[in-house]
């Protein structure tokens, strides 16, 4: 009996021992399986970080990149613009002086008698304000013969400051070489000018 019962004992603790023993592997397994799971899920977290992080210096890099090239268009737009104004201001008061001077008497002088060479030109209109109508009339009766002077008028206009038109053909056409016309053609043919010299030095 007492065989018996020592056997039940040892047969009660091999299967205990066993029993713990199969836990503690499964319970080894389990904390093993869940530390790859933690380690998997921090690896991919990281990579995660790692991809988001990389997007963002990359999206910011672009982004400073893309205001630099913008500020340097911006200035040099401004620039052009500014050289612009100087260009026309310079051009504006250079075109003043000269219709102010002597030298656009002689100017309306050669324009009409260069216009009224002309064999399409029937009838001819010069057009100046008010101010220069008098010194005009005086060069043009002084310079032109009467054979250039027929069919010629002059007429003052107060819708512009300096310089003069022509009217040809009972006004069919007309030819604009007022001070904010010709300032306008020769600032912007300068302009093209050095637009294209500012391009070659970019």
């Amino acid at each position: 009996m007492e065989i018996q019962l020592q056997e039940l004992i040892d047969q009660i603790k091999k299967d205990g021992v066993v029993a713990a023993e199969t836990e503690a592997a499964s319970i080894l397994d389990s904390a093993k399986a869940e530390a790859e799971r933690i380690v998997a899920d921090a690896q991919a977290t990281a990579e995660k970080l790692i991809l988001n992080a990389k997007a963002e210096n990359d999206r910011m890099v672009k982004s400073s990149e893309d205001a630099i090239r913008q500020a340097g268009r911006n200035l040099l737009i401004t620039f052009r613009e500014s050289v612009a104004r100087e260009l026309k201001a310079i051009v504006g008061e250079t075109v003043a002086k000269a219709y102010s001077s002597e030298a656009f008497e002689a100017l309306v002088v050669k324009a009409v008698e260069n216009w009224s060479r002309k064999s399409d030109v029937e009838d001819l209109t010069l057009i100046v304000n008010e101010e220069d109508l008098k010194a005009v009339e005086e060069a043009a009766l002084a310079a032109l013969n009467d054979r250039i002077m027929r069919g010629v008028t002059l007429k003052a206009s107060e819708n512009f400051d300096g310089g003069f038109r022509i009217a040809v053909n009972n006004g069919s056409a007309y030819y604009d070489y007022s001070t904010e016309a010709v300032v306008d053609m020769l600032s912007n043919y300068l302009s093209q000018k050095v637009t294209a010299l500012l391009k070659e030095a970019e």
